[in-house]
């Protein structure tokens, strides 16, 4: 976040698909949405029986921990040892558990195909690249649309008033949610079934264009 931080100067964020409520200016987290110790473990269990090639990370406070199959790529060498089974660094409750078959021997869509109707009653099961034969989960009810909603309420914006961008199945709550929603066009195909518009794709400058376009609007 310290990217972010840098950029825009001031304001809060949410982080970790919904769960966490981040102060960015101070670094420091104001609110978290955590998934129970128990359910953790009870998650785990279901999907290693559902998917026996699947492997686990967990993320608390300021850790990652992984299983030595765990195949790590945009959190390469936050942990370069990992354990024989993730259940030994369940231990506090965590605000994202990462599922992933690391032989790749199933898309990200397959496996929320897979792990929803299985978890949904204790989880929620979310995905940010379909390419990565990666699953991430939160608390039951937490989602980035969610804690959207809950942290604008606080401050008297509603819907009609949020404008958010989107590529992805972890964005969709928050596509739908909004008054004004692009999904992007290089996105996930199912993208543009949650937003109401649609943006030209990442590389192309997609946000800034819309965002300029927003800017030149009346007050």
């Amino acid at each position: 976040m310290h990217e972010i931080k840098d950029a825009f100067g001031f304001g809060h964020a949410i982080c970790a698909n919904g769960a966490l409520h981040y102060d960015l200016m101070n670094e420091k987290v104001i609110e978290q949405w955590l998934i129970p110790v128990e359910t953790q473990l009870e998650f785990v269990k279901r999907m290693r029986k559902a998917l026996p090639t699947i492997s686990f990370a967990v993320e608390y406070e300021n850790q990652f921990h992984r299983e030595k199959i765990y195949a790590p790529r945009w959190d390469l060498g936050a942990d370069n040892v990992g354990v024989i089974k993730i259940e030994e660094k369940i231990t506090q409750p965590a605000f994202k558990i990462m599922a992933r078959c690391s032989d790749f021997d199933y898309t990200s869509d397959e496996m929320l195909a897979i792990a929803e109707p299985l978890t949904q009653d204790i989880v929620t099961a979310t995905h940010s690249n379909p390419g990565e034969s990666l699953l991430e989960i939160s608390a039951k009810g937490v989602s980035k649309g969610e804690t959207l909603e809950k942290l604008a309420a606080r401050l008297g914006i509603g819907a009609e008033d949020s404008v958010t961008f989107g590529d992805n199945p972890n964005d969709f709550s928050m596509l739908k949610w909004a008054g004004r929603s692009w999904a992007m066009s290089n996105g996930h195909h199912d993208g543009v079934k949650n937003a109401k518009f649609v943006a030209q794709a990442h590389h192309l400058d997609g946000v800034a264009i819309v965002i300029e376009q927003l800017l030149e609007l009346p007050a």
